[in-house]
C-alpha cells in the first residue's frame, strides 16, 4: 500500500519506518521537506516532499503533527488529496503548557475532541483515531510481558476502522474498537494519562491493556 505520512517528528519518522519495515511504500510530508533529509538519507526506500505531495501519493493517510498544527496541516494537504481515503488521526490537542503535577492541558474540552473537529472540517476523509495515547518508541511492534497491547481507535467508517485495525495487527497490537467519532473525547485523554508516569517517573515504556472475560 502507498502511505502518505504528514508531519516531521519522531512520532511521524517513527510510523513511516514502521510502514516500511512491513512492505508499504511511504512517501513522509513535511511543511518544509528539508527537515525530512537526514532521516530519509537514513533509511531505505523513503521518500520525502511537502504535505500535499505525500497526501495525494498515499492510499492511506497518517496525520502525525502537533494538534495545534493539524488542521493547517490537512489545509496545506490539500482537501482533494485525502477525500475518501483513511486518515490515521495519532494527534493530540496538546496547549504549549507545562504539564500540572505530570498532567497535560489540552485546548479541547471533555465534549469536544480534535478529531471532530477535523473531520467535520474535511468531511469527504475518513478519520480514525489511533496512535495517540503511546510513545513513539513503542509503536511498532514493542515486546511487553503481558502479551500485545491495545490500540484505541475510533471513526465513521467502518471499512477505515478494518483498515486500520490491520495495521495495528501488522504492527503487533490488538485492537479496541470504541465507536464514532465522538469517542475521541475519551481516546485522546489517554495521551494524559500515558505521559504521567514518564513526566513523574521518567518512565515511558508502558502502554495500554484492555482485559476481557
Amino acid at each position: 500500500m502507498r502511505v502518505g505520512v504528514l508531519g516531521s517528528g519522531d512520532v511521524a519518522k517513527t510510523l513511516a519506518t514502521g510502514f516500511l519495515k512491513h512492505d508499504h511504500s511511504v512517501k513522509a510530508g513535511s511543511r518544509n521537506p528539508a527537515k525530512l533529509a537526514d532521516w530519509s538519507a537514513q533509511v531505505s526506500g523513503s521518500s520525502v516532499g511537502t504535505f500535499a505531495e505525500a497526501a495525494e501519493f498515499g492510499e492511506l493517510v497518517v496525520l502525525a503533527v502537533k494538534g495545534n498544527a493539524a488542521a493547517e496541516a490537512l489545509t496545506m494537504a490539500g482537501a482533494k488529496n485525502i477525500a475518501g481515503k483513511t486518515v490515521i488521526d495519532a494527534c493530540n490537542p496538546i496547549e504549549d503548557a507545562p504539564p500540572d503535577n505530570g498532567v497535560l492541558r489540552f485546548f479541547t474540552n471533555i465534549n469536544e475532541s480534535l478529531m471532530e473537529k477535523l473531520q467535520r472540517q474535511f468531511s469527504e476523509a475518513h478519520f480514525v483515531k489511533a496512535f495517540n495515547s503511546v510513545g513513539a518508541p513503542c509503536m511498532v511492534n514493542p515486546q511487553f510481558a503481558g502479551g500485545k497491547p491495545t490500540m484505541f481507535i475510533c471513526g465513521n467508517n467502518e471499512g477505515a476502522k478494518k483498515q486500520v485495525a490491520q495495521i495495528n495487527e501488522q504492527f503487533g497490537w490488538e485492537t479496541a474498537d470504541m465507536g464514532s467519532a465522538e469517542a475521541a473525547r475519551a481516546i485522546e485523554p489517554l495521551c494524559m494519562l500515558w505521559c504521567i508516569p514518564g513526566f513523574t517517573r521518567n518512565d515511558w515504556t508502558h502502554a495500554f491493556k484492555l482485559l476481557t472475560k
